[in-house]
């Protein structure tokens, strides 16, 4: 797999990238570590060699379960994990309500105080067992901090070689204005998929001008882009997709039939419907990486497959009129 450089930084990430929330187990109905690791080893082997993780997907978890299968293969992977949200630590303007994976209630909060970031970071690289993280995100916007301390703590990170890049995620371009002018600004890391494509708008083109590199996330919105979320798929409660808009019936009709207007164009380069939404999503302006998840060696193998071609113009333009056409209820 080819590699892109992620913005103005010498960091170089594959543009499909593997993402661990859901093998943390944490409002995706559980997780099986064995299959996880061995999941994320296969798609190393492949080449998806890099690996975005974060210490809240569940509390602590992925980032542990990244670890272990990275053990030996540091050398071949880039890992980039995330900070801010703080499940052990009362303090920030704004939280949201969730439960642990024992369905325990809990509140997560925004926080990006100088001290904060220094202790995540810490525990992050303990978790992970390494001694350097390659891009450190800024998880989410934390309004009772400046952005400017928040990013003076990366920095202070950045000169003590804790981490080797400085991202932020979920960020509007107004905070990545403010980002970049306290520290040097890698990347942002927004959600985008063929179903929410607001970021062309602003997030975008706003990261084009300023050579800001963008890893997305959810490009298969949950899964409901693959083809396999039929009609008859129920979800458990510990799942967020079982009280989730997108999965009602009417919607998950209407993107069903969307997906099968796609299938001629994935038989046409011996692909899966999942490969096709992945390649369209990579080459989209200003994307540099999509993050996919892989909770096993067979999803490693269909997600690492999804860069082996390429879209023709005609295909991309079809997919785009079919996309015009699709309505979802809110």
């Amino acid at each position: 797999m080819d590699y892109r450089t992620l913005g103005q930084t010498d960091l170089q990430v594959t543009p499909v990238a593997l993402g661990t929330w859901a093998i943390g187990g944490w409002l995706w109905g559980g997780t099986d570590d064995a299959d996880a690791v061995a999941g994320i080893r296969r798609a190393v082997d492949l080449g998806m060699t890099t690996i975005d993780t974060a210490p809240v997907y569940g509390f602590g978890h992925s980032e542990s379960v990244v670890g272990q299968a990275i053990r030996g293969r540091r050398d071949r992977v880039q890992v980039l994990t995330k900070f801010g949200l703080r499940w052990d630590l009362a303090k920030g303007a704004e939280y949201f309500q969730t439960e642990d994976p024992d369905g325990h209630p809990l509140k997560v909060y925004k926080y990006g105080g100088r001290d904060s970031i220094i202790d995540e970071c810490e525990q992050s690289l303990k978790r992970l067992g390494i001694d350097a993280i390659d891009l450190y995100q800024h998880h989410w916007p934390d309004p009772s901090t400046p952005v400017e301390e928040t990013m003076a703590a990366c920095e202070r990170l950045l000169k003590d070689g804790k981490i080797r890049a400085i991202g932020v995620s979920n960020y509007t371009p107004e905070m990545m204005e403010t980002a970049r002018q306290a520290a040097p600004l890698a990347s942002n890391q927004p959600p985008f998929s063929m179903l929410r494509r607001d970021i062309q708008d602003d997030v975008l083109p706003w990261c084009r001008r300023h050579n800001v590199g963008v890893l997305v996330y959810s490009p298969l919105q949950g899964g409901i882009l693959t083809g396999k979320v039929t009609l008859d798929r129920t979800f458990p409660p510990t799942d967020k997709r079982s009280h989730d808009p997108l999965y009602a019936p009417e919607n998950r009709r209407r993107v069903l039939e969307f997906l099968e207007g796609l299938r001629p164009i994935a038989q046409a380069h011996d692909a899966t419907l999942t490969q096709v939404v992945i390649n369209w999503t990579i080459h989209q302006p200003g994307v540099t990486s999509a993050l996919v998840g892989v909770r096993n060696p067979k999803q490693a193998e269909e997600n690492a497959g999804a860069a082996a071609f390429r879209l023709t113009g005609d295909e991309t333009r079809r997919i785009d009129r079919l996309l015009g056409e699709l309505t979802l209820h809110s």
